[in-house]
């Protein structure tokens, strides 16, 4: 009969659990091809970043001088119809009444400075909002005023309007 062979029993450690990445990076196997990719793709980057860089501030360059193209279009635009509405004779006058206060013969205008405000005398008395009459001789004031002016030997700061009497 066949001796059978005693088995001799082994205390046997269970494997520790790894994680995912530490199961990974043990796995990895590093060889003269991978060292020369690795090689090639940091070759790859040195001699192409500065030319992306490049390509990069051209497309930045670009889009700001297409951005000012376009308002400079818009420009064009603006003043092409303003142009237009020069060559309307309806539009000059328009524009000539309102800025330049200018009117028609016969017209009758009135120009109202500071609307809205109390006008108030230099003595802080309010102006009366009643049409009153004066009782100056303006045409014998005048008549003094150039005598005045001429024939006399004081400087301009030394003459002084005269005072009128307020009734």
């Amino acid at each position: 009969m066949a001796r059978r062979q005693r088995t001799q029993k082994v205390p046997v450690a269970l494997p520790q659990m790894e994680s995912a990445p530490e199961h990974w990076l043990r796995n990895i196997r590093l060889s003269g091809f991978t060292f020369m990719m690795l090689g090639l793709v940091i070759l790859a980057v040195v001699v192409l970043a500065p030319s992306l860089r490049l390509v990069i501030e051209q497309q930045q360059q670009l889009a700001e001088l297409s951005s000012a193209v376009k308002d400079k279009e818009e420009s064009v635009t603006q003043l092409t119809e303003d142009a237009a509405r020069w060559s309307d004779p309806a539009y000059i006058e328009a524009q000539a009444r309102a800025r330049m206060v200018y009117v028609f013969p016969g017209d009758l205008t009135y120009l109202v400075k500071n609307d809205g405000e109390v006008a108030a005398a230099a003595d802080g008395v309010p102006i009366s909002t009643e049409i009153q009459t004066t009782q100056v001789d303006w045409l014998q004031t005048m008549v003094s005023s150039v005598f005045t002016a001429g024939l006399t030997d004081a400087s301009a700061a030394d003459l002084e309007t005269p005072q009128v009497p307020v009734p």
